[in-house]
């Protein structure tokens, strides 16, 4: 029974979360910005009026990405299962992740109208969009290809129900320090103190270099046994995750699944357009003086102070019963979401956040975690599709439009430095997510009921050593 990871494979582990965090960051958060600060930027008020709106450019990038991701992650996720050569995907998709994200520095208005030949305005707009969408679909495959298929399903080979929730943490700490360092240049970018081609080179450089690296970290696991199904056919296992036999066995799998997809949905109705919305909403109507003050910075202190208190209580509950955590989070992060549509500035949306945040991070480590420990020994890859469209796909294409619409019903607008007016997003759409968070709940009872939840003791993790 091996319930401790070595050196090296917690080093491939932080290094890969790390770097794929990284990139995931860049595309969810700053090719939005992109869109607004440096595509539609600058741009006529026809060429404006005769594209799509860019809350609309933003959904439909994002709802591509997502069936790009899921249908990447089935015939990639499958074929590495089959290949049982989990270094080679992870390796070569982190290196041609890298080299695509460093290419969205040549995309502009005036590069793509040589390229083919543009002369109309609202041609020229359109075509740019559209480019900017199509390459995130080309970065989504690599980045599902290398990260959500391959890595996704190495973690799960060398981990245990034991050590799950651990990487799970490690995750979570290395995607925020990954958020942060990325928000860090990309304030820039999104600022204008640094063009946006020195931001994506740079972070894709760095993407880049994780992928050489990995051609000599990182070591395939020694091959699970597989039940009699190890022999079938590439395409039998393709679609192995939608066998009703295969959903009947694997329930708690499958319920876990559908919590995972609302509580991610929720997440999409507003974070595709948050950074758009602190920018062009609540940093205008807050005053920082008004921040500063002792009453406010002691109201954000003590809101972050109770949700950190929160959250190590509801981890250490989670260790014996994953429910006692699970629902309390649920409630945490639908309370928050309410706290930020009634926040008008940037000190009350502070400590909305903290809930937020809270609930946020318990479910996610919780809820990932359960997803490892339901999956069945040997076949990660068979599962990763199906992770994918509870995951990806049905949130990323049903939350963006969800805000989209709230977006566009509330008629919140700003005017640019060209004087041209655009839709911007609103607080509304923090209430279209707490109601598809309450949803969270529903299959997490029906999991309690069934007492799945409750401490088990863990398989052997298959070393990569």
């Amino acid at each position: 029974m091996e319930n401790r990871l070595s050196k090296r494979t917690w080093l491939n582990i932080l290094l890969f979360g790390f770097m794929g965090s990284v990139a995931w960051n860049v595309e969810n958060m700053y090719f939005n910005t992109f869109l607004y600060n440096s595509i539609y930027a600058g741009a006529s008020q026809a060429a404006v009026n005769g594209t799509i709106p860019a809350p609309s450019a933003i959904s439909n990038m994002v709802a591509i990405s997502a069936a790009t991701a899921v249908i990447t992650t089935f015939v990639m996720g499958t074929l590495s299962d089959k290949m049982r050569k989990r270094k080679v995907f992870i390796s070569v998709g982190y290196i041609a992740w890298g080299i695509v994200t460093a290419l969205f520095g040549f995309i502009s208005r005036d590069n793509v109208a040589a390229l083919f030949g543009l002369q109309d305005e609202i041609k020229i707009l359109t075509f740019t969009v559209w480019t900017v969408i199509i390459m995130d679909a080309v970065m989504t495959f690599m980045g599902s290809t290398s990260n959500d298929s391959a890595f996704n399903a190495w973690v799960t080979d060398v981990t245990t129900e034991s050590t799950r929730p651990k990487v799970e943490v490690a995750f979570t700490v290395s995607g925020f320090v990954a958020m942060a360092a990325v928000m860090g240049v990309g304030s820039m970018a999104q600022s204008g103190a640094i063009p946006y081609s020195a931001f994506f080179f740079a972070l894709g450089v760095f993407v880049m270099l994780c992928g050489v690296a990995g051609l000599f970290l990182l070591k395939d696991p020694e091959p699970k046994v597989r039940s009699e199904e190890s022999s079938s056919g590439y395409w039998s296992d393709l679609f192995y995750g939608f066998r009703p036999s295969v959903i009947r066995d694997h329930s708690g799998l499958y319920l876990c699944l559908a919590s995972v997809c609302f509580f991610n949905v929720a997440v999409q109705v507003f974070f595709p357009y948050i950074f758009v919305y602190m920018q062009y909403v609540i940093l205008p109507q807050s005053n920082l003086s008004e921040l500063i003050s002792v009453s406010h910075l002691l109201s954000v202190i003590l809101a972050f102070a109770l949700a950190a208190v929160a959250v190590v209580l509801l981890m250490k509950r989670a260790a014996k019963n994953k429910a006692v955590a699970l629902i309390p989070a649920a409630v945490l992060f639908v309370a928050g979401m309410l706290g930020l549509f009634a926040a008008k500035n940037l000190a009350w949306v502070l400590v909305a956040a903290a809930p937020t945040v809270a609930g946020y991070l318990v479910l996610m480590i919780q809820l990932n975690a359960s997803i490892r420990d339901f999956t069945p020994p040997g076949k990660a890859g068979l599962f990763q599709g199906i992770r994918m469209i509870f995951v990806v796909l049905i949130p990323m294409v049903a939350g963006p439009k969800l805000g989209e619409l709230a977006c566009v019903n509330s008629g919140v607008t700003y005017m640019d430095d060209y004087g041209v007016s655009q839709i911007v997003p609103s607080s509304s759409m923090f209430l279209y997510a707490a109601v598809v968070g309450v949803l969270i709940a529903v299959p997490l009872f029906v999991l309690v009921k069934k007492g799945v939840f409750r401490k088990q003791e863990a398989p052997c993790a298959v070393s990569a050593e």
